[in-house]
């Protein structure tokens, strides 16, 4: 196995796979909103014990709609 190989050896580099960006933000943003009104209607125990569990998924929808923001500007 070499670790290095000569430039005149190497393959080109593949094409950038083209993906629906806004659609994974609005995937995952919807995936942390669920979470959190799953934390907030269940009052178990275990957010009891651990209360950043809904302020991760306070921060999770702040950065989803961010990321939403860049994408549109993009």
């Amino acid at each position: 196995m070499r670790f290095y190989v000569k430039d005149s050896e190497r393959k080109p580099d593949p094409e950038p796979i083209k993906v629906n960006a806004k659609l994974a933000i609005m995937v995952g943003l919807v995936l942390w909103v669920v979470a959190l009104l799953f934390l907030v209607f269940q009052a178990t125990q275990a957010t009891a014990q651990k209360p950043w569990y809904t302020s991760t998924c306070v921060v999770g929808i702040i950065l989803g709609i961010y990321a939403l923001w860049r994408e549109r500007r993009r």
